[in-house]
């Protein structure tokens, strides 16, 4: 199993919770538009709270472009991101929000929608957002 995340802070935490299995992850620090993918080398990818930060069409493109090289032939995908009710902005930066149809059609054809849902979070500090799961198979 491999972790990426752009924050070197984040996967020290992440490692530290996991103790003696974190051995077991890779941990990759990188900007998951950049990194370089190996080829369909991806079973299941899970995205919880990335995608709605890609304001820019032109990122979110990118980021299916990431997925579609890195995933399987009738691998999955979930993607979880804020819904209609979410916040605007996380952390002071602005976000986009997503019924479980538009965060679908940002995905494509490639991808057949199995199952989606909705689900509030609480965060860190007490308030509730609503996040969007879609659960995905990639078809090709």
């Amino acid at each position: 199993m491999s972790v990426l995340d752009i924050s070197e802070k984040a996967l020290a935490v992440s490692k530290q919770r996991l103790a003696r299995r974190a051995d077991e992850v890779t941990w990759v620090a990188a900007n998951v538009l950049e990194h370089s993918f190996q080829p369909q080398s991806i079973d299941v990818w899970h995205d919880r709270a990335v995608f709605h930060f890609l304001t820019d069409a032109r990122h979110r493109q990118l980021y299916v472009a990431q997925l579609l090289r890195a995933l399987r032939p009738g691998g999955h995908a979930v993607v979880a991101t804020f819904g209609p009710q979410g916040p605007t902005q996380c952390s002071g930066l602005p976000v986009a929000r997503y019924s479980s149809d538009e965060l679908h059609r940002e995905f494509g054809t490639p991808f057949r929608l199995l199952d989606h849902g909705t689900a509030p979070h609480t965060t860190p500090w007490g308030s509730t957002q609503q996040f969007v799961y879609c659960y995905c198979r990639l078809e090709h």
